[in-house]
C-alpha cells in the first residue's frame, strides 16, 4: 500500500515588526485567511492526514493550527525545529521515521527546501507560493524506504489564489 505525503508551505507571514527574529514572525492578514482555506481543502478532498508535522517557526505553527481546526484533523501536532528552513533531506529523514500505521502525513515547512523536495519527487520544478499544498502518492509501502529518489505521483497541487 502506497503512502501519501502532503507538503504545505506556511501561509503568508508578517514583516511588520522588525524587532522579531525570523523564527517568531506571525501570519499576516492574508496568511490568516489562506491557512484555514487549505484546511477546508484537505477536508473537502478527503486528504485529512493521519499525522501533521510542522516547523517550530511561529508562521508554520499558526498555519498548522488553522489547518487542524478547518480540516477536522483530530490527532496531535508534532513540532520539529529540524524543519525550520530545512533542506529537502530533513523532510525525507523525518518522514522516514514515521510509523507505518500512518498512511498520510502533512508536513508544514518553508522554502526553498519544501519547493526543492517537491520538484525532486515529481521530476520537474514547481513553484510553491505561501500556503501552497501538494499531495503526492509515494511508491513505497514503508516510510523507512522513502528517499529523495522515491517515485511520486502528484495527486493534486493547490495555491490559495486558485481556490474559489
Amino acid at each position: 500500500m502506497a503512502k501519501t505525503l502532503l507538503l504545505l508551505r506556511h501561509a503568508k507571514s508578517s514583516w511588520k515588526d522588525s524587532s522579531l527574529n525570523d523564527h517568531d514572525r506571525p501570519l499576516n492578514k492574508r496568511g490568516r485567511h489562506d491557512a484555514p482555506r487549505m484546511g477546508r481543502l484537505l477536508r473537502d478532498e478527503r486528504l485529512v492526514p493521519d499525522r501533521i508535522v510542522a516547523s517550530t517557526a511561529m508562521r508554520a505553527q499558526a498555519t498548522a493550527l488553522a489547518v487542524i481546526e478547518a480540516s477536522g484533523y483530530d490527532g496531535a501536532l508534532l513540532s520539529s525545529r529540524r524543519l525550520y528552513l530545512a533542506p529537502p533531506s530533513v523532510y525525507v529523514d523525518l518522514a522516514s521515521e514515521l510509523d507505518d500505521s500512518i498512511e498520510r502525513v502533512l508536513m508544514v515547512g518553508h522554502n526553498p527546501g519544501i519547493e526543492t523536495l517537491l520538484g525532486e519527487l515529481v521530476g520537474h520544478p514547481e513553484t510553491m507560493p505561501t500556503a501552497a499544498l501538494a499531495a503526492l502518492l509515494l511508491a513505497i509501502d514503508h516510510w523507512r524506504d522513502f528517499d529523495r529518489g522515491t517515485a511520486a505521483t502528484l495527486l493534486g497541487f493547490w495555491r490559495p489564489r486558485d481556490l474559489t
